[in-house]
């Protein structure tokens, strides 16, 4: 039982960089959610500014969402082309502090 719980638990990431500056943490959500259902979206801020770094991490429920995202040629968010790569080494940024998250799992 407990390997069917972790399994439900995983998830598929992106790393998504040239985030634009105006965009939060549900647009990019809200964006992704077309190809799949996001479990994660993770967009770090920076203290000193106020303003998120332009990166964000997304998490999907199922592989199939994160191809459906890969298959897309062009990402585009609030007019900026968005930079958009598998994630490589499997799990999210772990700092805690300085970032906005949504998360609905």
């Amino acid at each position: 039982m407990a390997a069917a719980a972790s399994a439900s638990r995983r998830f598929f990431e992106l790393f998504v960089a040239r985030v634009p500056w105006t965009a939060s943490a549900n647009e990019v959500r809200e964006y992704f959610s077309q190809f799949g259902t996001v479990r994660k979206c993770i967009l770090p801020f920076e203290k000193e500014t106020g303003f998120h770094k332009g990166i964000c991490w997304v998490g999907f429920s199922t592989e199939e969402s994160l191809k459906n995202v890969l298959q897309k040629e062009n990402h585009i968010l609030e007019g900026v082309k968005l930079d958009v790569k598998l994630q490589r080494n499997r799990g999210f940024p772990h700092q805690q502090s300085d970032r906005t998250t949504t998360d609905n799992s």
